[in-house]
């Protein structure tokens, strides 16, 4: 009997530091690939830009492999060339190509959600309160230049400037990420992270075009209350709104909310999804899904493979950073 325990014990240990060494290998990987020695993430499908989202991202990823020098090194670059001090949010697009590496001075909230979201988790695990009170200033931002009520909703818009046009403002729904709401509506107790959570969902809910029943990558909502695809765009369930059923996952993995992606892709076999659909007309893409954009499917349908998300040397920023995603979500 008790060799039979000290054997399964063993196994467990052993399948634990496993599933740890394949995290960090998926981890070493994706920075090998995409993180300067200075601490910026490079877009290698975007002409080598960076951006707010690759930087949160990366120290999410950071945290969740407990890589403090990685996440230390990521979160001083992005503190020193982003940070905004007019309103403490972050420059969303740094190109060092440019004479002026941020020409626009707008704000990204999914990337300062996602570097504020990164901080708390680091101050928690780590036990410094340095990343908790930089956290705190950055989410305290977020609602005070981000945040409006607008057509019977609470809303956060998907910057401070350029998306309220007084009779409709745009949103990006893949914005809502519902997780870390979640996780500062629990550390600051504000009532406004949970009617941001529950109209966030609403609207979702409202967000049905077409025969897919899909979002659009960006959709307008109306001083009515009523949603439509935003025209300044293609209507489009595409590369931005592929990330909906990811952070819906991630907060509740059984929400009803997540029964129109199943719907829609499974009409097809796995390896003939189409990469993305237009919502209003149901023309879909002729190119299939491949990289991280099957990896959020397979996490919506239950269908991730065990082990480590696999990065390659000829995956792009956004696929690989889809898959590590999508295996922190599961």
């Amino acid at each position: 009997m008790w060799q039979r325990c000290r054997v399964l014990m063993v196994a467990i240990i052993a399948l634990v530091i496993s599933q740890q060494a394949l995290a960090g290998q998926a981890w070493d990987s994706y920075k090998s690939r995409f993180l300067m020695a200075d601490g910026r993430i490079i877009d290698t499908g975007n002409n080598g830009v960076s951006h707010t989202e690759g930087q949160g991202f990366a120290m999410m990823m950071a945290v969740m492999n407990n890589d403090r020098s990685g996440f230390d090194k990521i979160w001083r670059w992005t503190e020193k060339n982003l940070r905004n001090p007019a309103n403490g949010l972050f420059y969303w697009r740094y190109n060092p190509a440019a004479a002026d590496p941020i020409a626009d001075k707008n704000n990204a909230t999914d990337g300062d959600t996602f570097i504020a979201w990164a901080l708390l988790k680091a101050g928690n695990a780590w036990h410094d309160d340095g990343y908790l009170q930089a956290s705190d200033s950055i989410v305290k931002a977020l609602v005070e230049h981000n945040v409006v009520n607008f057509g019977g909703y609470r809303v956060m818009l998907p910057g401070a400037k350029g998306f309220n046009l007084n009779s409709y403002v745009n949103l990006n729904p893949s914005y809502f990420v519902f997780p870390a709401w979640q996780d500062f509506a629990n550390r600051s107790h504000l009532v406004v992270w949970q009617t941001l959570i529950n109209d966030g969902q609403k609207l979702l809910g409202k967000m049905r075009f077409g025969n897919t029943q899909l979002p659009a990558d960006w959709v307008s909502l109306y001083a009515d209350g009523h949603v439509a695809p935003a025209k300044e765009w293609p209507a489009r369930f595409s590369y931005d709104a592929i990330r909906v059923p990811l952070y819906v996952k991630w907060f509740n993995p059984t929400s009803p909310l997540l029964e129109p992606y199943k719907a829609w892709w499974g009409r097809f076999s796995r390896t003939q999804t189409p990469a993305w659909v237009n919502v209003t007309t149901d023309d879909p893409a002729s190119y299939m899904m491949d990289g991280g954009l099957l990896a959020v499917r397979d996490l919506t349908m239950g269908d991730l493979p065990a082990g480590e998300p696999q990065i390659t040397s000829q995956e792009d920023y956004y696929s690989a950073s889809l898959k590590m995603l999508a295996e922190l979500a599961r």
